[in-house]
């Protein structure tokens, strides 16, 4: 016998909380090509995309940067890109003297450039060290973007990101389903808009 939602309320729920999530997802899509538009802007000329994360995160940070250096599919220009947790020997080191609100942050100081993007993500918005990563960044003058869940925590209310990408659920598992489809749609579109600059507006350009 199959196993239903009449059987049991936990397996509709299990769908529809992802349903739901979904489609806010769709619902923001001005929000995401925008902020693609400008990634794709900086990448002409010639930024670099910064990418940090906590513990799951991190691996998420992991997984766009390798999108970006080795895209996928043949044929697409490779984009550069870092994961700053790849570095487990700079993370504890910055850590044990620093402290973890600076692990992120003092990488950053040291490879940004201004034409360059940092990519935060949390996927309640309260990591400290996510948070002082996208300030530094701002302070630098990088575009700054935050794959976030929930109300978007502290990093939503704080401002540090020129563009808060919030999964619209407080489940950690179906915040983490949305953030992969999120950075899969920017590296997707990312990639037209680069490879059709006419489509990058002058305010994005400038």
């Amino acid at each position: 016998m199959p196993v239903t939602s009449t059987m049991h309320p936990a397996v509709g729920e299990a769908f529809l909380k992802r349903d739901r999530a979904g489609r806010a997802l769709a619902a923001d899509s001005e929000r995401i090509a925008l902020a693609c538009r400008e990634l794709a802007a900086r990448f002409r000329r010639g930024g670099k995309l910064i990418v940090f994360g906590n513990g799951g995160c991190g691996t998420d940070a992991a997984h766009i940067t390798v999108e970006f250096m080795h895209p996928v599919i043949v044929g697409k220009k490779a984009l550069p890109a870092m994961a700053l947790n790849n570095d487990s020997a700079t993370v504890t080191g910055v850590s044990n003297r620093e402290g973890l609100a600076e692990t992120f942050a003092h990488q950053v100081r040291q490879w940004a450039d201004p034409a360059d993007m940092a990519l935060g993500i949390s996927r309640d918005g309260r990591c400290e060290n996510v948070l002082r990563a996208l300030e530094t960044a701002r302070e630098l003058g990088l575009l700054t973007l935050a794959l976030l869940g929930g109300d978007g925590g502290a990093i939503a209310r704080r401002g540090v990101a020129d563009h808060l990408l919030t999964a619209a659920s407080d489940d950690p598992a179906v915040v983490k389903e949305i953030h992969v489809t999120q950075y899969h749609v920017l590296w997707e579109l990312v990639h037209v808009l680069f490879e059709q600059p006419g489509l990058i507006g002058e305010e994005a350009a400038g």
